[in-house]
């Protein structure tokens, strides 16, 4: 008599939500973000697979159009990284708020975790409107009880070399500063979507 073996988990499946900080913009694919990260998380023992859902010059209108496609075969954890391009063109807080509200209960609706990752803005629209913008991510991530990681790129703006010659886009040591911070909060959240799939192999 032979017994079938039951069938492997899937990998949780981790998607990098942003724009050009997160696609990787100017570098090989290996150094971007998912890249990186996956790595980390592999290496901290954690089956999981990170997706590069990032698009370069995105801003969070964008990513409201385009999330349905980037959800196509699912998911379990949502990086949400957007709203840099929305706070250097200028858009309207309220804008840029509503917007990712709106993603994160698309994410939530199809079954996803999210996690935030805040961006600040800098004074050129003037000390009020930066004030309206760095409030966004730690109330948007209060209000739904969304995990947080405040500055996406803590500890690379302004240091030696962490950005490429354009003193803003993360260079591969920068990126793996974003990834050293990012990564405990990462796998918090992958530690409770594995109970969650524990529990329910349970019932």
């Amino acid at each position: 008599m032979t017994f079938a073996r039951p069938a492997a988990a899937e990998p949780l499946r981790v998607v990098a939500f942003g724009d050009s900080l997160s696609a990787g913009f100017q570098l090989p694919a290996d150094a971007a973000f998912p890249a990186q990260l996956e790595a980390r998380l592999k290496n901290d023992g954690y089956d999981a697979r990170v997706v590069n859902a990032a698009v370069s010059g995105d801003t969070t209108r964008g990513g409201v159009s385009r999330l349905s496609y980037a959800l196509r075969d699912g998911g379990d954890l949502l990086i949400l990284e957007l709203g840099a391009n929305d706070m250097l063109l200028g858009f309207e807080p309220a804008v840029t708020r509503a917007n990712l509200e709106k993603i994160v209960s698309t994410a939530q609706e199809r079954g996803l975790d999210v996690l935030l990752a805040g961006m600040l803005a800098n004074a050129n629209f003037g000390e009020d409107h930066k004030k309206s913008f760095d409030a966004i991510f730690p109330e948007l991530a209060a209000r739904r009880g969304l995990p947080l990681y405040p500055f996406f790129l803590d500890g690379v703006v302004g240091e030696k070399g962490m950005t490429l010659v354009d003193g803003l886009h993360p260079s591969r040591a920068g990126v793996a500063r974003i990834v050293a911070g990012v990564a405990p909060l990462v796998e918090k959240s992958l530690d409770s979507l594995q109970s969650k799939r524990r529990e329910a192999a349970q019932r």
